[in-house]
């Protein structure tokens, strides 16, 4: 299982999201994300999540929690530990980004965007600041199968 982190940065009731188009061979292509990425040797997510963000977006992250951790499992790839940060403080000037093209989304607008139907979940936890939460995402041919959140099974619309 590889480890990985997903931030949701805030400002003015928006997030800055990530509409996915430039990287080759990539599984979020076209989606709307946050900002992320792979943590590297010996790298806590909290590491991981700040190193991100500066590559990313050229913003530094000085205020921020650790909201949940969600599991990945799909049928076609190794699964994934992604560790779900919600920042509301930075500092620094925007810059753009490798893989994609970042954009200040008024958070009533986000599941308007193209996403993956299990960011609908975690991202309402995130919302409501729900207490650090686990969250198993089951994944066949793109479409999401299962959802279990703290060990409780949770019916699929």
């Amino acid at each position: 299982m590889q480890n990985t982190t997903l931030c949701y940065i805030e400002k003015d009731g928006a997030y800055l999201m990530l509409h996915r188009t430039k990287k080759e061979h990539d599984i979020n292509k076209d989606k709307w994300i946050g900002i992320g990425g792979h943590c590297e040797e010996n790298e806590s997510p909290e590491d991981c999540i700040l190193r991100e963000a500066k590559e990313e977006t050229g913003l530094t992250l000085t205020e921020f929690r650790y909201a949940g951790i969600i599991t990945f499992v799909t049928d076609d790839g190794e699964g994934e530990y992604m560790h779900l940060f919600h920042a509301t403080s930075f500092t620094g000037t925007l810059a753009a980004c490798n893989e994609g093209d970042l954009q200040w989304v008024p958070v009533s607008n986000i599941m308007s965007l193209p996403h993956w139907q299990g960011d609908e979940i975690f991202l309402s936890l995130m919302q409501r600041r729900a207490p650090f939460f686990s969250l198993k995402l089951v994944y066949e041919h793109g479409k999401l199968r299962q959802a279990v959140l703290n060990a409780r099974e949770l019916p699929l619309t």
